[in-house]
């Protein structure tokens, strides 16, 4: 099957590879948008280590970082619902920087 074609319940035939199913660490986002599309970068930043190192980079089109927004939402309120809340640290503070543009961090 084709990576742009569906089985017939219309799902989509997702391939994962061994080197990607392993995943990155990071503990970090920015995030950065044109008026075409949104760059998130996610980094690994290190206690007393003043250089952080962005370890993926993923950039989406404005409808694919809505959906991604949504989608986050519901697998927080799923995850909340069957391990309680998150919590939020009150003292944590984004490091300062940029990329030219208008920034967000999560």
């Amino acid at each position: 099957m084709s990576p742009q074609q569906t089985n017939p319940e219309g799902a989509i035939d997702v391939e994962l590879s061994e080197e990607i199913a392993e995943g990155v660490y990071a503990n970090l986002a920015m995030i950065a948008h044109s008026n075409s599309e949104f760059i998130l970068d996610f980094i690994r930043l290190m206690p007393g280590v003043p250089k952080a190192k962005v370890k993926a980079r993923i950039i989406l089109t404005p409808e694919h970082a809505k959906r991604l927004l949504e989608a986050l939402r519901e697998n927080i309120s799923r995850f909340e619902e069957a391990y309680g809340g998150i919590n939020e640290p009150n003292d944590f503070k984004f490091p300062a920087g940029g990329f030219g543009g208008p920034v967000g961090q999560a």
